[in-house]
């Protein structure tokens, strides 16, 4: 199967801004393998048996996309970027859920043996990270993006030039002085 035009996708994007619902419809059988992708690759990073599984990352974030209708969006790229973001966003958010259940929260005790929760070690990296980034970003947005789509994404540095508009080698640049940045960062934070 051929994969559909980029051209396609923008225009399907438009129309659904501009309210038609059919559009989404159409929409989300062209998307949905590179959604699957994209969550593939956010929960390749955390462990096997991780409470949230790739169909369930994908419905989220489309749940999430389908509240906000009159997005402007400004290609396919942006969709995808969108889309990467909501994703690390929904990980973030059950990692901080883990977290204050594993603290006693408002949460029902269960035994062990008949849940499967996150790592907390994996969770604990997970909600570093976002707070490093979150301080990368007022410093300097584009890094910060840049290490989203290509960390969370799983974005080539040629996609990420594409989504930001910019060219391979800066990507590369960004991606290296982010990537010091963020292990100082972490690294000062232990």
């Amino acid at each position: 199967m051929q994969s559909p035009s980029t051209g396609h996708i923008t225009g399907l994007l438009t129309n659904w801004a501009d309210g038609d619902q059919t559009a989404l419809d159409e929409l989300m059988p062209l998307v949905y393998e590179e959604l699957r992708r994209l969550a593939r690759h956010y929960l390749r990073q955390e462990r096997a048996g991780h409470t949230l599984q790739t169909t369930a990352l994908v419905n989220e974030a489309y749940l999430c996309l389908a509240k906000h209708p009159k997005t402007r969006w400004q290609d396919r790229a942006h969709f995808f970027a969108l889309a990467a973001k909501l994703m690390r966003r929904i990980l973030v958010d059950h990692a901080r859920a883990r977290h204050r259940v594993k603290r006693g929260g408002d949460a029902t005790r269960v035994s062990l043996d008949t849940v499967n929760l996150m790592s907390p070690q994996r969770s604990h990296e997970l909600l570093e990270l976002d707070e490093a980034l979150k301080k990368l970003a007022a410093i300097d947005e584009r890094k910060s993006q840049v290490v989203e789509l290509r960390a969370f994404g799983g974005l080539s540095n040629e996609e990420v030039a594409e989504i930001l508009k910019i060219s391979a080698n800066t990507v590369t640049r960004d991606w290296n002085m982010a990537t010091a940045w963020l292990r100082r960062e972490i690294g000062e934070a232990q």
